[in-house]
């Protein structure tokens, strides 16, 4: 059985209204709306389709080392003509960015060595895998939330 939000009157299970205020009954949440919300946190820009594949299949190795933090500077000087690199590069130097800041925040005495450093890690960490993933199955697509800003053209 459920309960209006509004009144509280009891309801069937398949009611669409209250019978009691006639309140619209609310439907409860599925328990893979937090799997969607964050396939859809996931479904970013792709510009996969504006490289070469030849591009793409020869700086790779390149991409990923875009997301290896200091590493990032490897492409942005050793491939300095590959656009797909270069995207990547991008991408990699943003979340090198992010990273310094969460570092630097993480240093903030209680509130960030407890919340803000290793939530801010864990974030960090998993917007690089999915980078690496991306230069791996060689698609250019933005990182969630950070990848949508530009900082080398």
């Amino acid at each position: 059985m459920q309960y209006c939000k509004k009144c509280g009157a009891q309801l069937e299970d398949d009611a669409k209204v209250c019978t009691a205020c006639g309140a619209p009954v609310e439907e409860p949440a599925k328990a893979n709306d937090l799997g969607n919300k964050v396939a859809a946190l996931n479904n970013t820009a792709d510009h996969t389709g504006e490289y070469d594949a030849q591009d793409i299949e020869q700086n790779k190795m390149m991409g990923i080392l875009a997301y290896l933090g200091i590493l990032v500077l490897i492409p942005i000087f050793a491939a300095k003509e590959s656009k797909f690199a270069r995207f990547h590069a991008n991408q990699g130097l943003i979340l090198l960015i992010c990273g310094v800041i969460v570092g630097v925040l993480g240093c903030i005495p209680i509130i960030g060595t407890f919340i803000i450093g290793p939530i801010g890690g864990l974030i960090v960490f998993i917007l690089m895998i999915i980078g690496i993933i991306n230069v791996a199955n060689g698609r250019a697509k933005e990182l969630p939330v950070i990848g949508k800003y530009t900082i080398l053209k």
